[in-house]
């Protein structure tokens, strides 16, 4: 993301200045992303889902798998695949996102764009981010069989992959850092009276959209069985499967499988419902 020195600056001086009055200190990760979290909303189980696309593909143990995360920022997200996939490396294009904080960038961050290409194979490739006005599914289509993205709603069809001999084989929905932002303004740092805010939560939307893209069937159908038994691992009561910040997610009503309303649609999102499209021949399960 282009987001520049003054910017940054400005920025981590208001985080100071939050953090004197903090009622959380997990509610920074979703009101100063950019520094402290992701531009997307996750849960452990969105990492163990990756991890179980990464274990589908057999042939390699997890140390050899080649994952790249595009845009991976201050590499929150990343971080936490690293748990799992040990080789998982990322390429972020600004660094006065390290330097500016002081913070010391680790050696499997790249300083890059995409833009000008992507080095070598990569078993998958992540996309959490992109720039407006930006274009680089050539050069990630061309170095992998597997593209996981998590774009909000507004960059999602400038992000898709089936013109480039993809197929959208997997998604879910999720909030975006936005929704969950929103939330805790209006819940812990504002004087809205319970009218209103029972009147704003009706309105909460979920605008982050998780799809997984194949061009290779036979990997399709195996990251599909994969995922249909990391569902029934999910259904299992674990406190092991979630992170200490997922909380927040909670009080703000975005609580995993949670049925959100859709006025406009006049439908249910149900949040983290992994959906198969059925657009190739898998095996059962």
């Amino acid at each position: 993301m282009d987001y520049n020195f003054t910017n940054l600056s400005n920025a981590f001086d208001h985080l100071n200045k939050f953090r004197a009055y903090s009622l959380s200190k997990h509610h920074e990760r979703y009101l100063f992303p950019y520094i402290c979290g992701t531009y997307f909303s996750y849960r452990k189980v969105d990492i163990l889902r990756i991890k179980a696309i990464a274990d589908a593909l057999n042939n390699k143990s997890a140390d050899l798998i080649k994952y790249l995360e595009v845009g991976c920022g201050n590499g929150d997200f990343l971080e936490k695949v690293r748990e799992y996939l040990p080789n998982a490396k990322g390429i972020e294009s600004n660094i006065d996102l390290f330097y500016s904080f002081g913070k010391i960038k680790p050696d499997y961050i790249e300083i890059t764009d995409a833009k000008y290409g992507i080095d070598e194979y990569k078993d998958i490739i992540f996309v959490g981010w992109m720039d407006p006005g930006q274009d680089y599914r050539n050069n990630i289509a061309d170095k992998t069989d597997i593209i996981i993205t998590t774009l909000d709603s507004g960059l999602s069809l400038a992000a898709e992959y089936e013109g480039h001999d993809f197929k959208k084989i997997v998604k879910w929905i999720t909030p975006s850092w936005e929704d969950v932002n929103i939330e805790i303004n209006n819940h812990f740092y504002s004087n809205l009276d319970s009218e209103n805010l029972q009147f704003l939560s009706n309105l909460r939307g979920a605008h982050n959209f998780w799809y997984i893209y194949s061009k290779n069937d036979i990997k399709s159908g195996l990251l599909i069985d994969a995922l249909k038994k990391q569902i029934q691992e999910e259904k299992k009561e674990d406190k092991t499967l979630s992170y200490d910040f997922e909380k927040i997610l909670d009080e703000c009503g975005f609580s995993f499988l949670q049925s959100l309303d859709n006025n406009s649609l006049n439908t249910k999102t149900k949040l983290w419902e992994i959906d198969f499209l059925n657009n190739i021949e898998h095996n059962k399960t």
